[in-house]
């Protein structure tokens, strides 16, 4: 029995960090898209709005809330692994196209399938780490995705520093990475099992649902509608900051004072580190063992404090550096990394991936409704008068999660889902 459990958590680590490896392709997607807009707008003669479009389309917004629209309902459907052995083909063309584009139209097509791909794809890594988890170390696999998501912008904004004097063929060439990236991900993961949870409860009889009908369900039971409320509340609002933040932070910066691009960027890999370094002794090391209410309300705090210091304080060094600080260590435990987790528990393993494909296609849309309109906003009335926008969100996101933070530490899912739907554990159950 022993053997046995050590033999299954070994093959867990390996399967966590090669699903995780979706995030760090979000995240690096977003980042070679943000610190090639500018190069793009000036290669092609794009104004304000194209590069909006540009934004809203990407694996930032619309592109990825259209593919975490399909691929939840068909990941719940077909299988976690269908999703995650499929979806990086997708990537790796759009990231090609990317690489040689030669027109504002090829550019944008890659974006849209980089997004399309990424939407799907992380919808199905949350769903299937969560699952595949110890129960007592059910935040510590699912923080391995939110480490990577966090460790891609760092890498992503020091490439940008290094290749910057090569101008846009160094933006091609970080387009390039993440290509041999996803390739070396997609081959590692063509030997991944299926969930087991997922695999035991699609044998049931009775239990496979159609794409429709996976959606059907989610919206037809009062447990869903409410988890869905609050992780809206918690995720959604919360993104549409993080969001700006991910693709529009030099112009942020650059509205602060701070006009120099490798100070720019500089800054960017001290947040992205402070991010990676709070992921993993913050939200990773004691998200199993102390109280996430607490812990969630401080890393939501936190964030208010750095963006109401880059708002409304002197554009100093002390006040970039405090942001940097600041919004890095919040992003690490904060919203996003907490969503991941309670999306894999508030929901029962038949809607667990639609749930996460609903959730992220309606934040990706807030997201892609406002990056739209950022870059022109932020020309005309600036980071003071975007800053009451800003910080209502943040506390918008705060209040929600810390007042209705759920009661799941510790317990397997199929005894939240029991505790929670009312209904017996099926047969693959532990309950603790």
């Amino acid at each position: 029995m022993g053997v046995r459990s050590g033999s299954k958590r070994t093959t867990g680590w390996r399967a966590t960090i090669a699903v995780a490896m979706s995030n760090y392709i979000e995240a690096g997607s977003i980042i070679a898209i943000a610190t090639s807009l500018s190069l793009w707008q000036d290669r092609f003669g794009l104004d304000d709005l194209a590069v909006g479009l540009l934004a809203s389309l990407c694996a930032n917004a619309f592109g990825a809330a259209v593919g975490a629209a399909i691929g939840g309902p068909l990941c719940d459907r077909y299988g976690r692994k269908f999703i995650y052995t499929y979806d990086l083909l997708l990537y790796m063309l759009g990231v090609l196209l990317a690489v040689f584009a030669v027109s504002y139209g090829m550019l944008l097509t890659a974006f849209v399938l980089t997004g399309i791909a990424v939407g799907a794809g992380v919808t199905a890594s949350w769903t299937y780490i969560a699952e595949e988890a110890p129960d007592h170390q059910r935040a510590t696999h699912v923080g391995t995705a939110q480490l990577a998501w966090s460790i891609g912008p760092m890498i992503g904004y020091l490439l940008a520093v290094l290749v910057g004097p090569l101008g846009l063929l160094g933006s091609r060439l970080i387009f390039a990475h993440l290509f041999v990236v996803a390739a070396v991900t997609w081959w590692v993961r063509r030997g991944l099992a299926e969930s087991e949870i997922w695999r035991s409860r699609n044998e049931e009889p009775g239990t496979q649902m159609s794409f429709l009908g996976s959606l059907r369900g989610l919206f037809s039971k009062k447990a869903n509608l409410t988890a869905l409320l609050f992780l809206f509340g918690v995720y959604a609002l919360w993104n549409a900051v993080a969001g700006q933040a991910g693709i529009f932070q030099p112009r942020v910066y650059d509205a602060a004072g701070v006009t120099s691009e490798t100070e720019q960027y500089l800054l960017q890999v001290l947040l992205w580190g402070c991010t990676s370094a709070a992921t993993y002794l913050g939200f990773m090391l004691l998200a199993d063992r102390v109280s996430r209410r607490w812990l969630y309300c401080g890393g939501a705090a936190l964030g208010i404090l750095a963006w109401a210091a880059l708002i409304y304080a002197p554009a100093n060094t002390f006040t970039l550096l405090f942001f940097a600080i600041g919004w890095g260590v919040s992003a690490g435990v904060g919203a996003q990394a907490f969503y991941g987790l309670w999306t894999s528990e508030l929901f029962a393993t038949r809607y667990r991936a639609s749930a996460q494909g609903v959730l992220f296609l309606a934040a990706r849309v807030l997201v892609g409704l406002l990056s739209v309109w950022f870059p022109v906003l932020l020309t005309r009335i600036g980071l003071d008068g975007l800053g009451l926008l800003i910080l209502a969100l943040l506390t918008a996101s705060l209040l929600i999660g810390t007042l209705w933070t759920p009661r799941t530490r510790g317990k397997s899912l199929r005894q939240i889902e029991q505790e929670r739907y009312g209904t017996a554990p099926t047969s693959d159950a532990v309950v603790a």
